[in-house]
């Protein structure tokens, strides 16, 4: 007799939300936006329904906000620009994962602009 375990996903919209906002914990530890995501998508990508999706674009949303840093911080020396190139990447870091923990919330698949798609 076959099982039909690993067929079955729960829906669990909550775990999405707080998988989201849990981008959130660079702001006040300093770090853990792209680790602690990683941890609930690897664990929870195949339990609960949506999760391999939304994981995938939250960690390709950290890992491009990371990179834009990277270049931004020789462009503060170089052109001045890349201050202003922070700030943007500030707001778009902590404005995107609300906006998406509310979509998750209500059942809709998550939007990063400017991510690179290196997970897919």
């Amino acid at each position: 007799m076959e099982s039909n375990y690993h067929t079955l996903k729960r829906t669990d919209n909550q775990l999405l939300v707080i998988t989201h906002l849990s981008q959130l914990l660079t702001y006040f530890t300093g770090f853990g936006g792209l680790i602690v995501p990683l941890i609930i998508w690897a664990t929870q990508k195949d339990q609960v329904e949506s999760m391999d999706a939304n994981g995938k674009s939250i960690l390709n949303f950290q890992l491009s906000i990371l990179i834009y840093t990277i270049i931004s911080i020789p462009l503060i020396i170089v052109f001045g620009l890349g201050i202003l190139t922070l700030i943007l990447i500030g707001i778009l870091a902590f404005v995107m994962p609300i906006i998406n923990a509310i979509k998750a919330g209500n059942g809709e698949l998550p939007s990063y602009p400017l991510s690179i798609n290196f997970i897919s």
